[in-house]
């Protein structure tokens, strides 16, 4: 009895042995994969992690940038880390750096590892305008940069590696080809001596990045990319101050376009004038431009303003009435109607311009 007694003793201890190696073997793997890709090295590495990005999402971007030693461990401690603050950023970590460090430097948006070069790029803003925030950070100007914007050669490169853009850019009569394809965001250039190229082709990716998330819901929607993108910038300056009607006035714009009517949008005749007052002359509505939609059924033929992801997905995403027009009052009321009658009504009683 006593013998099979201290066996079993001797299989429990043998059983314990065993799970403790087996832990500690897991925990020292773990942590060897969470830890450094190079402990000695000095190269730093530009992760750019776009806006909504997740914890997984993160990792992915690390891993594609040669910073993660172990994906499947990486993956697992994104998860239990409570990163619940992520910021987007570009950043610049070394290889030297352990998972739990970078994760912790996006979390908190430690500007020790953000890229110093900052430009910021608002919505609603047109390709001058563009172009004189750029210049302001960059060592170039912003006749380089509009005049690099309108190279059909370097388009056509960017035409070859981004999907989102067309042959729809270097249609005759777009004024600036580029116009409502730079995404609106912050960005942190790290590059020593940046070139118009380097700028153009962030802003790109985050395009990219944007528009890929939603390309299912593009491709469902019935219109192109370029189409999207140029009634969600007539939507975006129409509706900028008041962006949860967003949504409510493309579902108006579309209504019009279903029924064959001009779109009548003045934005769109002040975008073909080049000036941002509402207070058009004669003349100026009459203007002859495939951006007028006062003058030409369906939409302008391409964007008027940078676009986010909110005014795109107020297209895809239209508020459904039967609603034909609208107009916004000098307090940024919308007054919706279903007539002309109704309309000029609205107009006649709240007009400040």
């Amino acid at each position: 009895m006593s013998k099979r007694k201290g066996s079993r003793i001797k299989m429990l201890v043998i059983i314990l042995a065993v799970l403790v190696v087996l832990i500690t073997g897991g925990a020292a793997a773990y942590l060897h994969g969470i830890g450094a890709v190079d402990a000695n090295s000095d190269e730093t590495v530009t992760v750019t992690v776009p806006s909504g990005s997740g914890a997984s999402a993160i990792i992915d971007i690390l891993d594609e940038n040669g910073l993660v030693r172990n994906k499947t461990f990486a993956k697992i401690h994104a998860r239990l880390g409570g990163y619940d603050s992520l910021q987007a950023n570009s950043y610049m970590f070394s290889k030297s750096m352990t998972l739990p460090e970078m994760m912790e430097a996006i979390n908190t948006g430690d500007f020790d590892y953000v890229s110093k070069d900052r430009i910021i790029i608002r919505e609603g803003l047109t390709i001058p305008e563009v172009a004189d925030a750029i210049a302001a950070e960059m060592p170039f100007t912003a006749d380089e940069l509009i005049a690099k914007w309108a190279d059909t050669t370097y388009l056509q490169e960017l035409i070859d590696k981004y999907w989102f853009l067309t042959d729809s850019i270097l249609s005759d009569g777009i004024m600036y080809p580029l116009e409502g394809y730079l995404y609106p965001e912050t960005y942190f250039i790290t590059e020593e001596d940046p070139t118009i190229e380097d700028v153009t082709e962030v802003m790109l990716d985050m395009t990219d990045s944007e528009l890929s998330s939603r390309k299912s819901e593009i491709e469902k929607s019935g219109f192109t990319v370029h189409e999207v993108l140029t009634l969600a910038s007539i939507v975006e300056r129409e509706g900028s101050n008041v962006s949860e009607e967003m949504p409510k006035i493309a579902g108006v714009f579309i209504n019009r376009l279903d029924q064959g009517m001009n779109l009548g949008s003045d934005v769109t005749v002040c975008y073909a004038n080049q000036k941002t007052s509402l207070e058009l002359t004669q003349s100026e509505l009459d203007i002859d431009s495939k951006y007028n939609t006062r003058k030409y059924a369906g939409l302008p033929i391409g964007p008027i303003c940078a676009v986010n992801g909110s005014a795109v997905d107020s297209v895809l995403n239209y508020e459904k009435s039967d609603y034909l027009f609208f107009f916004a009052t000098q307090d940024g009321t919308i007054i919706y109607s279903r007539t002309n009658e109704e309309h000029d009504k609205a107009v006649q009683e709240n007009k400040w311009y």
